[in-house]
């Protein structure tokens, strides 16, 4: 009994993200100290430490291929920083020079991709751990380039067992990233369900809104996958089970498009239907789908196979026998909801054939194109173009380098001013709270500063409980590995852990833990306060203000996504590389839009007095995005659209005046009035789909859908725009 207790719980283990990465950092910071201590020199915990965390900072998800061009680069950009820091500490003037430098220009290599925006986040962190480590005053007489060979050491020396990890375990990362997809999906499901509650009065915009919100979550989850997935293929067609695991990423595509799918007005549906079960039996169906798509993820992280419920096929059964008994009272004010209903039971059984393919083992099986986009830049030549691209005041990723930069000119001088010799934590809190948005910001103080102290706390009351340096050692391993397991989602608890491991360290190397907890607080503070004025006085990136072309590249994706909708039904369904790519790009967008509003509703409220009509777009742009989902999702249908000159011309409109308003929000200049040619195409467009044959009835109402959404689109965007332009 005992060993299947242990059995069950490794597998609990093994099941989560975390535990890999805390168990590298235990090593690297285990083995760090087991160094220091086995040789005498506990003065090399801190440095050792210190290029630890540098490094761990700079790991991304990679192959191991990858990994080892990532460590190398990431060695390279530490040595390019960490020695001039070190020879210059002692001279203000050059040290200021080399830091705002080093600071402006790693903080624009951000703009080359994900893998070098994290190096050279890490990089700048290391320039600051440097100048920290380098021991300052008469009685030191160690060679001034010890220290920072010490932090290479140690961010080597991490480097080398993540590497090790990454040819040990190629798959796992992508297997938890696909896992946290259906989960993500799963929860989109549950909550697509309570829609279809048919109950009178429903606030169907707080559910879209909340929808829309969701949805972001689950963008933001697919492109993390896409990108595990394009990392670990190379120029030989994926096998085994990396083919498993693209085939997985491919059908949460396909069901994410199908899930995001609307086919009516659900609230006009509950008033309609009211006295049917209709509508309960798609809610059960879409909660039963999204418990699969959970437990399906949870099967991932466990490696083990999923069995699928019988009650899901009952389930769906039923509706299309409760849908068959509403079409024999042969009522004609049901007419057109349950031709969108036969859509929506079509659609919710196609998503569950996708979720019994997923059980599959799928050895051998290509279920595709299994093309994927390449961000990464192919050259050094593309990789400056995209910096050079950035190199203008309206780029966000410049005015924070710009705004850092100047907060961390002023954290020196206000280091200069207080303690020039241990004042390094105010440059370090600005570096860690400065963030491009001003909600991130005013977030990380508060969070900063309230963890801060809880670490100073305690830290004094462990250096009181536990006087022995070795289980001190033991304390700030431990809390080395918890702040590196809490740093993404526990901001606070991840401040409160380092802060702990820091006070540790240097108590076991100089014995001054105590006289650090007082100047460290208010080293914290000033930093805090001073990265807060940076993002109010130096080109402060209000979201309030980008709404609009926000707003405008969401739009202008939803115009491009149609187009490429209707092309596939003119030449026939294909999942290839660019109709995904403009279903990829409108998602993204509207997930882009709904995080813009987030953080403006974080801001004062002086600039966030677009709100309301911010979240009005925000729901509209996301209704129309589940219309055009429909569209994509039922594009194997036989419908002969081409010839259908009606739904061909709606289609142009919508599309072309999508677009005419996305042109309108990026210039900033007022909208025509609308003409009424969307209306009177929608209008003819549900009249001919109660006589079309059911493939063309169901673009064409699907199409009118697309058309009603124009007008209210308009209204807001004329808003939005006229308030741009008086702002």
């Amino acid at each position: 009994m005992v060993d299947g207790i242990t059995a069950q719980w490794l597998q609990r283990l093994g099941a989560q993200v975390a535990w890999a990465y805390g168990l590298r950092v235990l090593l690297a910071l285990g083995g760090a100290m087991a160094w220091s201590w086995g040789t005498h020199q506990v003065d090399l915990v801190v440095p050792l430490f210190l290029g630890v965390l540098a490094s761990a900072l700079a790991e991304t998800d990679d192959s191991w291929r990858g990994r080892l061009k990532a460590l190398l680069v990431t060695l390279a950009c530490f040595a390019l920083v960490a020695f001039p820091v070190a020879a210059l500490v002692d001279q203000p003037l050059w040290f200021l020079v080399v830091l705002l430098v080093c600071s402006f220009v790693f903080t624009l290599l951000g703009a080359v991709g994900g893998r070098y925006r994290a190096i050279a986040s890490a990089t700048v962190i290391l320039a600051l751990y440097a100048a920290l480590s380098v021991p300052q005053g008469a009685g030191d007489t160690q060679p001034w380039w010890r220290m920072p060979a010490l932090l290479l050491a140690g961010a080597g020396w991490y480097g080398l067992l993540s590497l090790a990890w990454c040819v040990l375990t190629p798959l796992l990362p992508l297997r938890h990233g696909m896992a946290a997809l259906y989960e993500e999906l799963g929860a989109y499901l549950r909550l697509k369900a309570s829609v279809f509650e048919p109950v009178r009065g429903v606030d169907v915009q707080q559910r879209r809104l909340a929808l829309a919100q969701t949805n972001a979550r689950v963008v933001a989850a697919l492109n993390s996958a896409k990108e595990s997935l394009f990392s670990r293929m190379d120029a030989q067609p994926p096998q085994g089970r990396l083919l498993q695991l693209l085939n997985l990423y491919f059908i949460a595509q396909d069901i994410h498009e199908r899930a995001s799918s609307s086919h009516y007005h659900y609230n006009e549906w509950a008033d309609v239907l009211f006295h049917s079960d209709v509508l309960y039996r798609c809610q059960r169906v879409l909660t039963l789908q999204g418990m699969a798509c959970t437990q399906l993820g949870e099967a991932l992280r466990r490696r083990r196979p999923l069995v699928r419920d019988a009650g899901h096929a009952q389930a769906l059964a039923d509706l299309h026998d409760s849908i068959t008994y509403l079409e024999r009272q042969g009522q004609s004010a049901w007419q057109r909801p349950l031709r969108s209903l036969r859509a929506l039971a079509r659609n919710l059984s196609t998503l569950d054939a996708q979720l019994t393919t997923a059980t599959l083992p799928m050895q051998n099986a290509v279920l595709g194109d299994i093309a994927l986009f390449d961000r990464t830049p192919r050259s050094l030549a593309d990789a400056w173009g995209r910096v050079r691209a950035q190199l203008h005041a309206r780029s966000v990723l410049f005015r924070h380098a710009v705004r850092l930069t100047l907060a961390l000119a002023a954290g020196y001088a206000a280091m200069q001013l207080t303690d020039p010799r241990h004042g390094y934590w105010i440059l370090l809190t600005t570096l860690f709270v400065c963030q491009p948005t001003y909600g991130a910001t005013v977030s990380r103080v508060a969070r900063r500063v309230l963890g801060t102290a809880l670490g100073l706390v305690a830290g004094w009351a462990l250096l009181e409980l536990f006087p022995s340096p070795t289980l001190q050692a033991l304390l700030a391993v431990a809390a080395g590995v918890l702040f590196f397991l809490t740093r993404t989602q526990r901001y606070l608890l991840a401040t409160a852990a380092i802060t702990l491991m820091v006070l540790l360290c240097f108590n076991q190397t100089t014995g001054e833990g105590y006289t650090l907890i007082l100047p460290r607080l208010l080293d914290t503070v000033i930093g805090s306060l001073i990265a807060a004025a940076a993002m109010f006085l130096v080109l402060p990136d209000w979201q309030g203000k980008r709404l609009g072309a926000v707003a405008a590249e969401a739009l202008e994706a939803h115009a491009l996504y149609l187009r490429e909708i209707m092309s596939q039904y003119a030449t026939g369904k294909d999942d290839d590389l660019d109709y995904r790519l403009a279903r990829r790009v409108a998602h993204n967008a509207d997930a882009a839009l709904s995080a813009a509003l987030s953080h403006m509703l974080l801001e004062p409220r002086w600039v966030r007095r677009h709100a309301r009509v911010g979240l009005q777009l925000l729901v509209l742009s996301h209704t129309l995005l589940s219309y055009l989902s429909a569209l994509g999702a039922h594009r194997g249908l036989p419908a002969d659209v081409a010839a259908d000159s009606l739904a061909e011309r709606a289609a142009r409109e919508a599309a072309n005046q999508i677009e005419q308003m996305a042109q309108a929000l990026r210039g900033r200049h007022a909208l025509a009035q609308e003409d009424g040619a969307a209306e009177g195409l929608a209008l003819a467009l549900e009249q001919a789909a109660d006589a079309s044959g059911d493939g063309l009835s169901l673009v064409q109402a699907q199409l009118a859908l697309v058309c009603r959404q124009v007008a209210p689109l308009r209204a807001a965007v004329r808003s939005l725009a006229g308030q741009g332009a008086a702002a």
